[in-house]
């Protein structure tokens, strides 16, 4: 009986979604894997949850149901970093740090 149960409540690792977190439906062009987007960022892929957390990076499900982000907030998140000041950074990882309290 715990067995199945545990089959029944517990998906293989590459299938896992979101669970506590709004994801939309995605094509495949517009969704990202969260390793993807960590390797296309240049970060750690702790980093891209931590994103996802405090809004830079949109959550999305591919159409087999696999968590990820959106390809357009990947991009987003690209360009805000090549383009943001030092301040900006600063102020947005201070506002991101409060935001954990």
């Amino acid at each position: 009986m715990p067995d199945e149960r545990r089959r029944r409540w517990s998906r293989p690792r590459g299938e896992r979604g979101y669970f506590l977190i709004k994801a939309d439906r995605v094509e495949d062009d517009a969704w990202m894997s969260q390793p993807e987007a960590a390797r296309h960022l240049g970060i750690a892929l702790a980093r891209v949850g931590m994103l996802i957390a405090n809004g830079h990076l949109t959550p999305a499900e591919s159409p087999a149901g696999r968590a990820g982000v959106t390809t357009f907030s990947v991009e987003a998140e690209k360009t805000w970093r090549a383009n943001a000041s030092i301040r900006a950074k600063s102020l947005r990882f201070l506002k991101d740090t409060i935001n954990w309290f």
